[in-house]
């Protein structure tokens, strides 16, 4: 005969297990969806703006060196700066012209593309997700002075000089 203690003791491990594997699932997700928290003061855009409140278009050919500039990084010294050129592409892999040594960074994580005078910054279907000012990125999107790029614990600055 089954002893009522014994059957107690049984689904008192499993309630416990179950609750275990929701908290760590729970956190996993909240980690990988991109909670929005942001712990600095939003950046005040460089560019000039024109009356719709749009930041206006820079002159291609002005001299203007778009750059990628390391805030924080594994691997990456402080206030380093990364020319972006016609475009770049940011990741672990060895075909990344920017590479990062972040655990959270796939191969291929993200993309830089010059069209004219803009820079976009398009995620390159990462596992992680790209982050633009704290927020996760949904499609391609221009860049401007100021804007911070997080992909894991790694965070630029992109500055249009």
């Amino acid at each position: 005969m089954v002893e009522p203690a014994s059957v107690l003791l049984k689904y008192g491990f499993l309630i416990v297990l179950y609750l275990f594997l929701l908290w760590v699932s729970r956190n996993a997700l909240r980690d990988l969806g991109g909670r929005t928290v942001s712990r600095l003061a939003p950046a005040q855009p460089a560019t000039p703006m024109d009356a719709t409140g749009l930041h206006s278009l820079t002159p291609e050919g002005d001299g203007a060196e778009p750059q990628l500039v390391v805030e924080r990084g594994i691997g990456l010294q402080p206030g380093m700066a990364y020319d972006i050129g016609d475009g770049a592409v940011l990741g672990r892999g060895d075909s990344a012209e920017i590479r990062l040594q972040d655990p959270f960074a796939s191969g291929r994580h993200a993309r830089l593309i010059r069209q004219g005078g803009i820079v976009v910054i398009e995620d390159l279907g990462s596992t992680n997700g790209t982050y633009l000012n704290e927020e996760l990125l949904q499609g391609p999107q221009p860049l401007h002075a100021g804007d911070r790029v997080r992909i894991g614990d790694t965070e630029f600055v992109f500055e249009d000089r």
